[in-house]
């Protein structure tokens, strides 16, 4: 037997159903989309990302059409490698400024003026002079050496003797010391002028590191 029902009843069973329906049936603006353009500047929606979309990069927009996100296009390989290049260059010079900052700090704290840094730089150039010295005074030995043995030789040849095989490879082996105890008195005084033209840098990097300090030192209570 079929039980009719209500107007109440019937109203309130209508409104269920309709719920029910508009849960399990959303549309198909309810969700996040993707906007992007093509190559000919086309614009685009979509419900995935296509290649050509991450090719050109790519706006993540809400069902209200708002972006809430952008994507940039994907690099080519060309760039990808630039971008690496340019981070390890930026890292390097990072680096480089850290170190920087550290050697001024240390300087300005082991020198607290500027006399105390041209005394100090003083004795590093008078040892640099006496590596100099040294190693001139023992070209000269080596010179003094080298020419006693020419004579020899030229004594020998001058009688029509032969010089003995002894003589000959010590007479070559002079010759060699000589040409690097030349080259290692070049070396000395290089050492000691550039040190001389680093520590003119130094001291006026030093006069500028304590010019800046003099503000901060007058601000303080």
């Amino acid at each position: 037997m079929r039980i009719p029902l209500s107007r109440p009843l019937v109203l309130a069973l209508t409104l269920v159903a309709g719920c029910e329906l508009a849960t399990a049936a959303p549309t198909a603006l309810d969700h996040n989309r993707f906007k992007w353009r093509d190559a000919q500047g086309n614009l685009h929606y979509s419900d995935s990302v296509p290649p050509e979309a991450a090719k050109f990069g790519y706006d993540v927009v809400n069902p209200q059409g708002i972006v809430i996100k952008h994507v940039e296009r994907a690099k080519t390989d060309a760039e990808l490698a630039a971008a690496k290049v340019e981070a390890a260059k930026q890292a390097a010079e990072r680096r480089v400024a850290e170190q920087s900052a550290r050697d001024d700090e240390q300087l300005l704290s082991n020198y607290p003026q500027e006399d105390d840094l041209k005394h100090a730089q003083q004795q590093q150039l008078e040892m640099l002079e006496q590596q100099v010295k040294a190693a001139a005074a023992s070209l000269r030995n080596q010179e003094q050496s080298l020419a006693d043995l020419l004579d020899r030789a030229a004594e020998a040849e001058r009688t029509g003797k032969e010089l003995p095989a002894e003589q000959t490879t010590q007479l070559g082996r002079m010759r060699k010391q000589v040409d690097d105890q030349r080259l290692t008195v070049a070396q000395r005084e290089r050492d000691r002028d550039e040190a001389s033209s680093h520590f003119e840098a130094q001291v006026a990097h030093y006069r500028e590191l304590k010019a800046k300090l003099k503000p901060q030192a007058a601000q303080q209570p």
